[in-house]
């Protein structure tokens, strides 16, 4: 969807164009304000109340973080499908709010009928808390059929047993590739093996008289654009938490197989040298990313890149692929990070039945999705909509790669938890002094992190 921004080496999970640290942060002080609120007014409703054959006319609040002229209008264009369908429902839409305007609403009594968020990290914290209502209730008494929605998208929309979000598009990551670089270098295919990118990015690079970084084949460091810890490890196949909840970044060898493949090529290219390039690389989101400028030959990215790449009219010949899979992991291929947008009902919503029903229409009907997600240029989260012969960027060839890997079995995310995702920003600062030479011994480092997630998850529960 619209602006992303950079960031440091890991994000808040699901959603990620924010920036991460800034995120975390404001996520944790409303998860715990919430929770504190919700000891004194309670928690959420559990009953279904779908509003079936009530059609007393009302208007709903709509509250929603997009705010760019083109991604109002598709809202607009599907909320006019919605009041067709459901003449006596009248929506009243707000762009351009945020999770902390949200949170003081519910805090006062004053929350809109429907919220949207951009930050899947605050789930565990608004189910656990009851500052969104648990929807369980309201799917089942609709029959609603949620194996249309990928297991990893399920993951990140709910948290202790509650649903009380529904995913409301998606973004999913693989790697971006500059096609005339390529042929300069010999190159005849994108890499499929995490051993054949790096390989790839070396003869891919080139180096200035005074030894500095000319042109990037790959950039390793973590934090720089779209290079974060969790749009790596799936290539290795890595959980950040275990079955029951725990911290599984020590236990599960993908952490430290991948941040050895990451480091190593840190090494290649020297800390100082990469850190000056990465000083360089123009804003992420401008003409003058790295990779439209040509600064850079591959890059991990999520599927909007594309229409940035459109819309700045950037002068480069590349293709779109699914992330290589670890040596030995050729089962991954295909498979990558999916993260997105959440909707839902909050706490003290003043006409649910009719909420439901908008919350319903815009997370499962698949002539809304097909036409939000042509309009603003992010994946469809039904089956349904991913199959369907009315969604024109399934036909662009630069985009159905992102379609391919949302829909893979072996997709992965970072889960919801009660603790507002701080697992990753305890992890981010851990790779912040790995990867600059700080941490002697990885195996022990990553179990401190795991001591210091699972005590932030004890407090979140």
């Amino acid at each position: 969807m619209s602006e992303s921004r950079g960031g440091p080496v890991t994000r808040t999970a699901p959603r990620p164009r924010r920036t991460a640290r800034r995120t975390v942060a404001a996520s944790l002080l409303a998860v715990t304000a919430l929770l504190a609120a919700a000891c004194t007014t309670g928690g959420a409703t559990s009953k279904a109340d779908t509003g079936a054959d009530d059609t007393t006319p009302v208007t709903l609040t709509f509250w929603h973080g997009l705010s760019s002229p083109h991604e109002i209008a598709s809202v607009n264009a599907v909320l006019a499908k919605f009041h067709k369908k459901y003449p006596y429902i009248t929506v009243k839409a707000v762009a351009a709010q945020t999770d902390d305007k949200v949170n003081q609403a519910i805090r006062g009594g004053t929350a809109p009928d429907v919220a949207s968020s951009f930050n899947a990290a605050n789930v565990g914290g608004w189910c656990s808390s009851g500052a969104f209502q648990d929807l369980t209730p309201d799917i089942e008494a609709d029959h609603v059929d949620m194996s249309q929605i990928p297991k990893a998208v399920q993951s990140y929309t709910a948290f202790g047993g509650k649903r009380c979000t529904m995913p409301w598009l998606a973004d999913t990551f693989g790697l971006y590739y500059n096609k005339k670089l390529f042929a300069q270098a010999g190159i005849t295919s994108p890499p499929k093996t995490m051993s054949e990118l790096a390989a790839d990015a070396k003869k891919l690079t080139t180096f200035n008289a005074d030894g500095s970084i000319r042109t990037a084949g790959f950039m390793p460091y973590l934090g720089a654009y779209e290079m974060l810890t969790e749009h790596l490890v799936p290539s290795w196949g890595g959980k950040w938490l275990t079955a029951d909840g725990q911290s599984n970044v020590g236990g599960d060898p993908a952490f430290a197989q991948a941040l050895t493949w990451q480091k190593s090529l840190v090494d290649w290219f020297g800390t100082k040298k990469l850190v000056t390039f990465k000083a360089g690389m123009g804003d992420e989101f401008s003409a003058q990313n790295a990779f439209e400028t040509g600064k850079l030959a591959m890059m991990v990215d999520g599927e909007w890149r594309n229409a940035f790449i459109k819309n700045d009219k950037a002068d480069i010949d590349y293709g779109t692929v699914a992330m290589p899979a670890a040596d030995g992991k050729s089962q991954l291929y295909g498979a990558g990070y999916v993260g997105g947008n959440v909707i839902g009902m909050p706490r003290g919503a003043e006409h649910p039945g009719a909420a439901w029903k908008l919350i319903k229409f815009l997370t499962t009907d698949t002539d809304a999705l097909t036409t939000l997600a042509d309009g603003i240029g992010n994946v469809p989260t039904t089956t349904a909509a991913l199959d369907s012969p009315s969604l024109s960027l399934a036909k662009d060839p630069h985009f159905a790669p992102f379609l391919e890997v949302f829909k893979n079995p072996l997709t992965t995310t970072t889960p919801a938890s009660g603790d507002g995702g701080a697992y990753l920003t305890n992890f981010g600062h851990f790779v912040e002094k790995w990867q600059s030479g700080g941490v002697p011994d990885l195996k022990a480092g990553l179990a401190a992190v795991d001591k210091q997630n699972n005590a932030a998850l004890k407090l979140g529960q």
